[in-house]
């Protein structure tokens, strides 16, 4: 764990360190009200992508990471997920460019200009869900150090995209970045994975099997339902902000979102990589246990004296990542820090869902976290404005993670 722990944190420093220079160029040539836009289109992309791959990421790596030694086993696996990801990215592409006007008006309002970024997505979204297929295939197959390595491209591939298209073409190649620079890390991902497995030998229509994806579905309802629903929750909340508060509110917040989405960066890629094929090979609750104590005594305090030094940096920090136009976000550091603490620590139980194929009780528990975010959200911003949204988020992340600990009592604590 320490040696994956110090590659990855190689990795988060980077893409922290690239988070600060996307996040300074975009707050010099965009401004709040771009950054809400950014933040919009962000989301909108996180729900398909995970459409596109039909929420078998975490499926893939625990049936790979199984059979990784059974080859004519793995041979279905991956012939049977490509196949349908084929079929499926195809039926995207088709649906996304025949509504292209319908997703615009409901992500960027009225500014018909950004209708050329769903044109450049529909050419490249088939390449998204491959691109996740490969890299899930490469963790299940145990080389957590080439995971790494390739999410170490992709983000100065983001960079470079970036910084080019921001500040040629500044609002809209920002739009135009975002979605352009995960397709390119396609030929990364296809490069790494004819390293680890013959792929095209593998991929036969005789070796589709239904019963794998009867087996995978369990997981593709997990992945969707927190995957799909809760970025729409998310852009259901910032369009509530615009409409109520005003665009350069928004901005803030998404501001403060993507701060905190650099500080949880470390926790959610070392759990993926290493935590989750560690949960699936566990076979009874002594081993989980251990896993999650493991996760507690190592994990979550690094992860809390990170967030203490950040909460007391804000003002350098905000300074930092943007301009002195972005210095009200220091009022939402407090419950957004809480929330990603509460956040942290109920994460390796959720993860357990997926390790265990636990598919109704995760649905369940999602959708009323969802719920409870959404509602408590507008609610505590008719009160307290924009920081009504990261109180909702701090009591959200409480309350899930209390749930799960009564679910998991039994492993936790006996």
């Amino acid at each position: 764990m320490f040696k994956i722990t110090s590659l990855n944190s190689l990795s988060v420093a980077l893409k922290i360190g690239i988070g600060l220079i996307t996040s300074k160029i975009l707050a010099i040539f965009v401004g709040p009200n771009g950054m809400a836009l950014v933040g919009n289109l962000r989301n909108f992309l996180t729900s398909l992508e995970n459409i596109s791959t039909l929420g078998f990421q975490n499926g893939i790596v625990k049936y790979t990471s199984e059979n990784q030694k059974a080859n004519s086993e793995l041979q279905k696996i991956v012939s049977t997920v490509f196949i349908s990801l084929l079929f499926v990215a195809l039926l995207l592409s088709g649906f996304l460019f025949f509504t292209a006007s319908y997703w615009n008006q409901s992500i960027f309002g009225n500014n018909t200009e950004y209708l050329a970024v769903f044109k450049v997505l529909v050419l490249v979204l088939p390449t998204y869900g491959f691109s996740i297929f490969f890299i899930a295939v490469i963790n299940g197959l145990g080389k957590f150090k080439k995971v790494i390595r390739i999410n170490i491209i992709g983000n100065i591939i983001g960079l470079l995209t970036s910084v080019f298209l921001i500040m040629q073409f500044k609002t809209i190649g920002a739009l135009m970045s975002i979605v352009i620079a995960p397709a390119l890390l396609f030929w990364v991902t296809f490069y790494m994975i004819q390293k680890e497995i013959q792929f095209f030998q593998m991929i036969k229509l005789s070796f589709f099997d239904f019963k794998i994806l009867k087996n995978l579905s369990s997981y593709s309802l997990m992945t969707l339902v927190s995957s799909v629903f809760g970025p729409f929750v998310f852009l259901a909340i910032r369009n509530h902000i615009i409409h109520n508060l005003g665009i350069e509110q928004a901005g803030y917040w998404e501001s403060m979102t993507r701060i905190s989405s650099y500080c949880l960066m470390f926790v959610s890629t070392i759990l993926s990589v290493y935590f989750l094929p560690k949960l699936s090979k566990a076979e009874n609750d002594l081993e989980t246990k251990n896993i999650f104590l493991q996760y507690y005594k190592f994990i979550l305090p690094i992860f809390i004296l990170v967030i203490t030094l950040i909460y007391f940096m804000r003002f350098f920090i905000v300074r930092l990542l943007f301009t002195k136009d972005f210095l009200p976000v220091t009022d939402l550091f407090f419950w957004q820090l809480l929330g990603d603490v509460f956040k942290v620590c109920a994460l390796i139980l959720g993860y357990q869902f997926f390790a265990k194929k636990n598919t109704s009780a995760f649905i369940v528990s999602e959708l009323f976290s969802l719920a409870v975010l959404y509602f408590f959200s507008l609610y505590f911003i008719t009160i307290y404005g924009i920081e009504g949204v990261v109180i909702g988020y701090a009591l959200d992340n409480f309350i899930y993670w209390f749930v799960l600990c009564v679910y998991f009592k039994k492993t936790l604590f006996n």
